[in-house]
């Protein structure tokens, strides 16, 4: 009977604690979803410099910031984009917004020539913010072994080195004037789903993002720097190649939600509704979530062979 009496004790109060953690959980998730004050942005420096900056995510964060009085780095592999795009912010600023251009290719630099060129476009800026938001994979789901080696290449060195390095670039002169904010932009592939199998190394290089944003974040946390992880699940832009719905946010409609988030969590899902579909998808047992990621990819690679074989086709014909 006293057996009985201590198993039930210790399982009523395993249950409380776990109801308290929940409860706490979804009090601090309203809390900053609705809530709580966003930070001033300007307070962290005058200058924010963002990667991939002419397309998607990255571009709606330009505009975004620029609409908070921020002036702007932009850095791409593309010339004309950025000039394209800086013009187009300038225009919708009425010109009040000063902007600088920097032409980068992760994909074909390396690190040292990366953060030389970084170092020379920051100097005598004020950076107060850095938003790593150059991404790469391929086109459509692929075997591991399908994947060639300058897209693999191309992957690690865009999603990883890139942020490395920049990273690493910037953070000096946020630690000595004690202030700034890194933003990194993670996904939904490692950050809510088990597996994102004929997407491996794009995830892997996700996952990577993840972690380097946790643990540089607990070394320069006291130092007065923000360090975060944004996580988005499909958002309609040129990778995903997905259309706008409710769940697809297109990237200005995205954004809107990720400023408010910065300087504080770690790792953020900013989206509301991506938010409850993250939360949904944990409650589903793993090996459900993996058999139906891997169907769904699967068909995605019918679909890309195919359409691939089409234009082969054609090409042939025209030759």
């Amino acid at each position: 009977m006293e057996f009985l009496d201590f198993f039930m004790v210790a399982t009523s109060t395993i249950g409380f604690i776990l109801v308290c953690k929940n409860v706490l959980y979804f009090v601090k998730w309203v809390w900053g979803m609705f809530l709580r004050a966003p930070k001033n942005l300007k307070e962290y420096g005058s200058w924010a410099m963002i990667t991939g900056s002419t397309d998607g995510i990255g571009k709606a964060m330009a505009h975004e910031l620029a609409s908070k009085g921020l002036n702007l780095l932009l850095v791409s592999r593309n010339p004309k984009k950025l000039e394209a795009t800086s013009n187009e912010i300038r225009d919708k600023n009425s010109g009040n917004v000063e902007i600088k251009c920097l032409v980068i290719d992760f994909a074909k630099e390396n690190g040292e020539e990366i953060m030389k060129r970084v170092e020379e476009a920051i100097e005598g800026l004020d950076v107060g913010i850095l938003v790593n938001c150059a991404g790469w994979t391929h086109a459509y789901a692929r075997y591991f072994h399908e994947v060639d080696y300058e897209m693999i290449d191309g992957t690690i060195k865009v999603n990883v080195e890139g942020t490395i390095w920049v990273t690493k670039a910037v953070i000096p002169s946020m630690i000595k004037k004690k202030k700034g904010a890194i933003i990194n932009l993670g996904s939904g592939s490692t950050f809510v789903l088990p597996s994102y199998p004929l997407f491996t190394v794009y995830a892997a290089t996700k996952r990577f993002v993840e972690m380097f944003s946790r643990c540089i974040n607990l070394e320069y946390k006291h130092k007065g720097i923000d360090i975060q992880c944004q996580v988005p699940l499909y958002v309609s832009t040129k990778l995903t190649k997905l259309e706008s719905s409710v769940f697809v946010p297109t990237p200005e409609k995205y954004i809107k939600s990720c400023t408010r988030w910065i300087g504080y969590e770690t790792v953020v899902v900013p989206y509301l509704l991506h938010s409850l579909q993250a939360f949904t998808v944990r409650a589903i047992p793993e090996t459900f979530v993996d058999s139906y990621m891997l169907r769904y990819f699967l068909y995605g690679r019918k679909k890309g062979l195919f359409k691939d074989a089409k234009i082969k086709a054609l090409e042939t014909s025209k030759s």
